[in-house]
C-alpha cells in the first residue's frame, strides 16, 4: 500500500476542517508499520479513508491511495466491496460495537464467507469453526452459536480478528486493537495478529497510542500530530534517537519501570506532583470474607466472582487492587459502593458494617457521601442529556443540600481544582474530550470530599500525555483533600506510580499482597510474574523535556 500526501476533509457547521494533512505513509509485503499519535491526530481516519468508510461529511480531498495497484480514491463501491474484506480487512477499536448484538457470531463469519464466495450456505458453518480455530477459540462448536454480549472483552475481540482474516487479505488493518484489554489478554492477542500475518505473510498497519506496544510489535513507525506526520523511522531508531519533541513527549508520559509520577510530565511544568511518604492510618475500610455468588445458566449450577475476600484500606492510604479482567475486582468496588449486595462477609466503612444495609436503601445511609467512585468509562457514566454543570452539581444537591449560588460556586472551585475550563461546564458528554470527561467524573466524585474514592480504570481509555495529567492531579488531590484510594487496574505500572501497597487479584482471591514496591520488583507468585511480563514496555529511556518545546502537547493547557 502506497498513500502520498493523503489530504481528508470534514464538513463542519462552522465550515471545512481538514482531519489529515499531506499524510504519505507506504506498507510494504508482509510489514508491520505502526500508526501512533494521541486521540485527534488524524491515526483512524487515515484508515477510513483506506477502506474507504468514511462518514457522509468527509471526503478524500487530494492524495492518492494505491493498494494493490488499484487507486483505492478513485475505485467504484462495486471494486471497493470486493476489496474489503477479501483484500484489505480491518480490526475495528470497539470490539463489542463492530459486532452485530442480535446475530451469532458464528452466523456474522458466514456474512462475511459467503459475500466473498468463499463459502456456500452448506460449508459455511464448517469453515467458519475453521476460523473460529484459527484464533485459538477453545470449543468453538458452541461458541459458533453464542452472542457477543455472551463472550468476554477478549473473546469478542478474537472474534472479530477472525472477521477480519477470516478472507485471508493481503493488508490488516488494526485500529487500537486492545483498547480496554488487560494486558495478559493484551498480549495473547497481539501475539495472534503476529502469528497469523507471519503464517500468511500479510501486511499490517497498527494504530495505536499505546507505544510499548508499537515498540513490541511494529517494524517501522509513523508518528502523527495533528492530521500530520512529525516523524517516521524503523522501530529501534525511533525510540533510541526520536527526532521531533512530539515524539519525546509521546515517550516521556509513558509509565516504565522507573518512572515516578512526576516524570511523566515535563520538569517545567507546573502539575507535576511527588507523593509524600506518609506513615499508616487507621483502617478505613475493612473487608472481610467477603463473597459474590452469581447463579449459573443450568439450575444448580453457581458462578463465584468473589470468594472469601479480605483486605483493608488505611486512612490516607493509596491501595492498588490488580488482576485480568473477570478476577472479580470490579464486582468487589461494586458491593462496596453498595451497587450490589454480598452473598455473604462483611464491609466495614469508617467503623460501621455497611454490607448489611440493602444496596437500594444505601443511597439516603449518611455513609453515602464520604463513599465516591470513579467509573472507567467516562463517557457511560456520565448522563448524556446533562451538561458537565450538571453532572458535577447532583451529588451536592442529593447528599449535600447544596442550592442557588453556593451550588454555582462550589461546581466552578470543583471545575478548577480539576483543571477543568470554567467554559466547558455548560457542554454536554459529546461536546468534551475523553480527557475532560474523565474531569468531570473525578470533580463529581470530590464534590462531597468523600474518606474513600474508588477508582476504577480511570485512565483505561486515555492518551498517555492526558494520563500523565490525570495521575498527578489524583496525587495533588489526595494531598489537599486527604483522602484514600483503592485503586483498581491491570496496569501495574500505573498502580507503582499511584499506590503504597498492592493487591494482586485472580479468580476471586488474593494471591499475593505486599509493598509497591517489593511487589513489582521481586513478585513471588507466578501470576504475579505473568503480568508484569506481559506489560509491553518502549526499549529505552526518553529524553526529558521541557515544557516550553515547540507545539507542547501536555504543557500548556488539558486537550
Amino acid at each position: 500500500m502506497d498513500i502520498k500526501a493523503l489530504t481528508v476533509e470534514f464538513g463542519t457547521r462552522r465550515g471545512v476542517v481538514d482531519a489529515v494533512r499531506q499524510v504519505s505513509v507506504t506498507v510494504a509485503k508482509g510489514e508491520t508499520v505502526g500508526i501512533v499519535g494521541e486521540s485527534g491526530s488524524g491515526k483512524s481516519v487515515t484508515s477510513y479513508a483506506v477502506m474507504r468508510i468514511l462518514d457522509r461529511a468527509g471526503r478524500i480531498a487530494g492524495g492518492s491511495i494505491v493498494f494493490g495497484g488499484i487507486n483505492v480514491g478513485k475505485a467504484d463501491e462495486r471494486t471497493m466491496r470486493d476489496l474489503r474484506g477479501r483484500e484489505m480487512s480491518m480490526i475495528f477499536q470497539n470490539p463489542r460495537a463492530a459486532l452485530n448484538p442480535i446475530r451469532s457470531v458464528g452466523r456474522q463469519i458466514d456474512d462475511v464467507l459467503i459475500e466473498h464466495s468463499l463459502a456456500t450456505r452448506a460449508d459455511a458453518r464448517e469453515k467458519a469453526i475453521d476460523v473460529l480455530k484459527a484464533v485459538r477459540i477453545n470449543d468453538p462448536e458452541s461458541r459458533y452459536h453464542a452472542y457477543p454480549f455472551e463472550l468476554s472483552g477478549g473473546m469478542c475481540q478474537r472474534v472479530v480478528i477472525a472477521i477480519a482474516l477470516a478472507c485471508r487479505p493481503q493488508l490488516l488493518i488494526a485500529d487500537e486493537p486492545t483498547t480496554g484489554l488487560d494486558v495478559t489478554t493484551q498480549k495473547a492477542v497481539m501475539d495472534l495478529i503476529r502469528e497469523l500475518t507471519a503464517e500468511r505473510n500479510m501486511s499490517t498497519l497498527l494504530i495505536t497510542h499505546d507505544l510499548g506496544l508499537s515498540a513490541a510489535y511494529c517494524d517501522r513507525i509513523v508518528v502523527m500530530e495533528k492530521g500530520r506526520v512529525v516523524e517516521e523511522a524503523d522501530t529501534a531508531t525511533l525510540f533510541a534517537d526520536p527526532q521531533h519533541p512530539y515524539t519525546r513527549r509521546l515517550l516521556q508520559a509513558t509509565p516504565r519501570l522507573d518512572s515516578k509520577v512526576a516524570d511523566l510530565l515535563p520538569e517545567e511544568d507546573s502539575r507535576r506532583r511527588t507523593p509524600s511518604a506518609r506513615p499508616p492510618g487507621e483502617a478505613l475500610l475493612r473487608i472481610q470474607d467477603l463473597v459474590k455468588v452469581f447463579p449459573g445458566k443450568d439450575k444448580g449450577d453457581e458462578y463465584r466472582a468473589v470468594d472469601g475476600l479480605s483486605f483493608e484500606v488505611r486512612c490516607g492510604e493509596s491501595l492498588g487492587l490488580v488482576g485480568e479482567s473477570g478476577c472479580g475486582k470490579s464486582t468487589t468496588s461494586s458491593m462496596i459502593m453498595r451497587l450490589l449486595d454480598p452473598t455473604s462477609g462483611s464491609i466495614q466503612f469508617n467503623g460501621e458494617d455497611i454490607g448489611a444495609v440493602p444496596g437500594k436503601r444505601f443511597a439516603g445511609h449518611p455513609a453515602r457521601a464520604g463513599l465516591q467512585m470513579v467509573f472507567q468509562d467516562p463517557t457511560d457514566s456520565l448522563n448524556p442529556r446533562w451538561s458537565a454543570r450538571r453532572s458535577i452539581s447532583d451529588p451536592l444537591m442529593r447528599l449535600g443540600n447544596v442550592r442557588g449560588s453556593a451550588l454555582r460556586a462550589k461546581v466552578e472551585a470543583l471545575a478548577e481544582m480539576v483543571g477543568l475550563p470554567e467554559h466547558l461546564l455548560d457542554r454536554f458528554p459529546h461536546q468534551l474530550s475523553g480527557g475532560q470527561k474523565a474531569r468531570v467524573g473525578i470533580a463529581r466524585a470530590i464534590a462531597l470530599e468523600p474518606k474513600l474514592l474508588i477508582l476504577d480504570e480511570p485512565t483505561a481509555a486515555l492518551d498517555v500525555s492526558v494520563q500523565a495529567v490525570v495521575l498527578n492531579l489524583l496525587v495533588e488531590l489526595r494531598e489537599r483533600l486527604g483522602m484514600s484510594y483503592l485503586f483498581i487496574s491491570h496496569d501495574l505500572n500505573v498502580v507503582r506510580l499511584l499506590c503504597e501497597r498492592v493487591l494482586v487479584m485472580k479468580a476471586g482471591r488474593i494471591v499475593e499482597q505486599g509493598s509497591a514496591e517489593h511487589l513489582l520488583d521481586r513478585p513471588e507468585h507466578p501470576y504475579t510474574r505473568q503480568l508484569l511480563a506481559a506489560i509491553p514496555h518502549p526499549p529505552s529511556s526518553p529524553p526529558r523535556v521541557s515544557s516550553e518545546s515547540e507545539d507542547s502537547v501536555i504543557a500548556a493547557r488539558w486537550p
